[in-house]
């Protein structure tokens, strides 16, 4: 790893710290659950809206539009056009409609 010190003693490295995000993605064909990274001082819009064809997504799981799990994979890369929605896991409200009142 390269450090770079500025004239004020700032330091400058390669590696680029980002937190993960566990998301639920639908595509044109399939609903993907996994963790999108996020830089630090950015929001999920942030990542998906930044340069770059593909997102890359860690320990994905698949599924048929069915939804039986088709695949479970450390690292997949979806390309951005055919996202048609994402949801952060946290965001989801899983109570039943009727029990919200």
């Amino acid at each position: 790893m390269t450090i770079h010190f500025d004239d004020k003693g700032k330091f400058y490295t390669e590696v680029i710290s980002k937190k993960p995000i566990r998301s639920t993605i639908q595509t044109i064909t399939h609903r993907l659950e996994g963790n999108i990274y996020v830089k630090l001082d950015n929001r999920l819009i942030d990542e998906l809206t930044a340069s770059g064809q593909f997102i890359a997504i860690t320990d994905a799981t698949i599924f048929h539009p069915r939804g039986e799990v088709l695949y479970n994979a450390e690292f997949v890369t979806v390309n951005r056009d055919h996202i048609i929605w994402i949801v952060p896991q946290d965001e989801v409200d899983n109570t039943p409609s009727e029990s919200r009142g």
